[in-house]
C-alpha cells in the first residue's frame, strides 16, 4: 500500500487557519456564562460539500450582550441574517425563533484567530453571503446534528390537516 504526503491537509489541534470558509450553521442559541453574561452561541461547522481546507472543523462564535445596555448588537444581527439570506422585513414570534431560522443556512465567513486576554481565540470578522449554488448536499457527522434551540415544541399532525 502505498502513502502519499500532501501538507495543504496539515492540521494539528483545533485551530483552523485565518481564512475564509463556506459553512453551514449547525446551532443558533441563547446561552449565558457562570457569571451570568448573556450571549448567542453559535456552532459553525466548515462544509465538506465545498472543496476548501479544513472541512468539517467547528467554529463558535459568540455575540455578547453589551453590559451597559443589556442588548445585542442589532446591527450584527442584522448583517448575519443578511448574509444568510432570511426575508428583509420577516417577523418573528420571538427571538429563539428568530436563532432557530439561523439552523441549517449556509454562509460565507472570514475567521481570524486573536489573543484576548491571554487566551487564543477563533474569530468571525466578516459574514457574507454563500458563493456556492444549488443544495447544500453537507454530510453532518455522528454527533454534529443541527440543534434548533431550546425545546422546540412538536406539533402533531392529524389526518384532517392534510390536503389528500
Amino acid at each position: 500500500m502505498t502513502f502519499n504526503l500532501d501538507f495543504s491537509k496539515a492540521q494539528q489541534g483545533n485551530e483552523i487557519k485565518d481564512g475564509t470558509y463556506e459553512v453551514i450553521i449547525n446551532k443558533a442559541v441563547e446561552n449565558a456564562t457562570k457569571s451570568g453574561a448573556e450571549f448567542i452561541d453559535i456552532d459553525l461547522i466548515v462544509r465538506n460539500d465545498v472543496q476548501q481546507s479544513f472541512q468539517n472543523k467547528h467554529v463558535f462564535p459568540k455575540i455578547w450582550k453589551a453590559k451597559a445596555t443589556g442588548k445585542y448588537n442589532e446591527g450584527m444581527i442584522m448583517a448575519i441574517a443578511q448574509a444568510l439570506q432570511l426575508e428583509d422585513g420577516k417577523s418573528y414570534n420571538g427571538f429563539d425563533e428568530l436563532l432557530a431560522d439561523f439552523v441549517l443556512k449556509p454562509v460565507r465567513v472570514t475567521v481570524k484567530n486573536e489573543e484576548s486576554n491571554g487566551y487564543r481565540n477563533t474569530n468571525v470578522k466578516r459574514w457574507e453571503k454563500t458563493n456556492t449554488t444549488g443544495p447544500v448536499n453537507h454530510q453532518f457527522k455522528n454527533g454534529d446534528e443541527p440543534s434548533f434551540g431550546p425545546g422546540r415544541p412538536t406539533v402533531t399532525v392529524q389526518k384532517d390537516d392534510l390536503p389528500f
